[in-house]
């Protein structure tokens, strides 16, 4: 009504300039020194005007006057194009000639690469990334730029190899470029690459037949989307759909994402600070005291505050591997029944045999009322996540299916890739070899430990997701640079480097994992 009425009040001061300025027209007056009205408003030997006819003279509005620092903006905007288009389609096509290429670069091809990543990153993408990867910090005479990888080594530009213990913050848990996976992408490459969005897509059908089967418990409707933060949203906004309550309880240095909503779930202020104000109803407890999570919810039913659920990771990955007490999970599960508020699994780092059973809740045998995934579903080859709820919960969807939906969300060669990890992940029992292999991982890190306590100062993990913490933050950068410059692919937890995580593939050999353990130790003995 408001909008209404402003523009009724602009319509008729329109019809009031139109009224004033007809009358002082020069057709409308009459002869010098005479009355306007004297002969009608008609001028000598001139026919009648119609005022309706003319046309009404806006006055002019005068410019802005604008600041030297608006001039600039401005100036700055338009800005200098770099390359004609003629040598935009010339780069174009000498990049495709190099992704096409099947022999070997020049040396001088494998220099001019590296030079050109290394400005093309600074210039166009984001100089900050240069400071903080050791690719460029550590690579002594060339930055080192990733060109090829296989099972569990990636080789870069230069044809330096490594032995990758980082796996991609845990995507390749069947490794880089299984064949099996690849070979399922390129043919349905060859088929139909995208969906149409009208037509049904046999193979979104599929791989969530396949993931209902394989989810625990009564889990069994699905929605596929790109990476691990889209299905925390899926997951909050269905969450709050069912349950009609806004908000939630996570955990300190828990990590869900980083879009709007996850990243109002998340328990690190260094993430969080620069986006306040986030979603102000959600609330923080300490990860493995589930007392706090009870008492929290008490506190919130007895002052009127709805909790839709209680959101946190089977093991807390980007926080350095920290694995709850065992009773942990079970007592989530009775307390969130017990307040009528639902339990929601991020699975997104844990999921698909990581910590040696093939979704983290597994090792306790709770089913939570939503499981997020992400990172391996998609087999390393594809971007594939998703979120998988019971069918009761799955309701308030069905009626507007379109109320949460996604473009590339479950595309073909998406959902190709994810029904071929499920695939390799049991037909190979990559979790059963995570489970054994991160045994063996875990026993040798802490005979390390055992030599340098005074500086590894804790090994903890479940399966192949694993940390190890040392006495601060500038020493454990020391030693991923070492691991760097020795061949070994590791990081820190993003922005911190005291704890190092270590997500090989799942099938890592035992002789590549002795391999890094004793370059680790070669590296501790040169640092201390």
């Amino acid at each position: 009504m408001k909008n209404g009425a402003k523009r009724d009040a602009k319509a008729a001061a329109r019809a009031a300039a139109r009224a004033q300025a007809v009358p002082s027209h020069p057709l409308l007056a009459g002869p010098r020194g005479q009355a306007s009205g004297a002969r009608d408003g008609v001028a000598a030997g001139r026919a009648p005007v119609d005022p309706a006819d003319l046309a009404v003279v806006e006055p002019v509005r005068p410019a802005i006057a604008r600041s030297a620092k608006a001039r600039a903006k401005a100036k700055a905007r338009r800005g200098a194009r770099r390359m004609p288009v003629e040598k935009v389609i010339r780069e174009s096509g000498r990049w495709l000639d190099i992704i096409a290429r099947k022999t070997r670069l020049t040396a001088s091809q494998k220099q001019r690469i590296i030079k050109e990543t290394v400005r093309s990153f600074s210039t166009y993408f984001n100089t900050g990334f240069l400071a903080y990867r050791k690719s460029v910090a550590e690579a002594e005479q060339y930055a080192s730029v990733e060109w090829t990888g296989e099972g569990t080594l990636i080789e870069d530009i230069a044809g330096r190899q490594y032995i990758d213990c980082l796996g991609g913050f845990g995507i390749y848990s069947a490794g880089i470029r299984h064949p099996r996976i690849v070979e399922a992408v390129k043919n349905q490459l060859e088929r139909m690459p995208m969906s149409s969005q009208e037509l049904l897509d046999p193979l979104r059908g599929a791989l969530a037949e396949l993931l209902g089967e394989i989810a625990p418990g009564n889990l069994q409707k699905c929605f596929f989307i790109n990476n691990g933060t889209d299905a925390i949203e899926g997951a909050m906004k269905l969450a709050r759909l069912h349950t009609e309550k806004s908000g939630f309880i996570s955990t300190i240095r828990g990590f869900h994402g980083k879009s709007y909503g996850s990243l109002s779930l998340m328990g690190k202020a260094e993430y969080r600070i620069a986006f306040e104000p986030l979603l102000q109803d959600v609330y923080f407890v300490e990860f493995g005291d589930a007392d706090e999570v009870e008492w929290q919810l008490r506190k919130a039913r007895d002052v009127g505050l709805e909790i839709a659920a209680v959101v946190a990771e089977p093991v807390q990955g980007e926080a350095g591997a920290i694995v709850p007490p065992d009773d942990y999970w079970p007592r989530l599960r009775a307390i969130c029944d017990e307040y009528d508020v639902l339990l929601i699994a991020d699975e997104v780092q844990t999921g698909m045999g990581r910590t040696g059973k093939m979704f983290g809740v597994d090792h306790w045998n709770v089913v939570p009322d939503i499981m997020c995934l992400g990172k391996a579903l998609g087999g390393g080859v594809m971007p594939l996540s998703a979120f998988v709820s019971t069918p009761e919960i799955w309701k308030v969807l069905e009626k507007n299916p379109f109320l949460h939906s996604s473009t590339f969300g479950g595309n073909p060669l998406a959902c190709a890739a994810g029904i071929a990890a499920i695939h390799v992940t049991l037909a190979e029992d990559l979790p059963g070899q995570a489970a054994e292999k991160g045994e063996y991982f875990l026993h040798g890190l802490r005979e390390i430990q055992a030599r340098y306590g005074d500086v590894v100062t804790d090994v903890r993990g479940k399966g192949l997701l694993i940390g190890i913490e040392f006495a601060n933050t500038e020493f454990g950068y020391s030693v991923a640079a070492g691991l760097f410059r020795r061949g070994v692919l590791l990081a820190g937890t993003l922005i911190n480097a005291k704890t190092l995580r270590i997500e090989p593939a799942l099938f890592i050999p035992k002789e590549q994992i002795d391999e890094v353990l004793n370059r680790l130790d070669d590296t501790l003995k040169s640092l201390t």
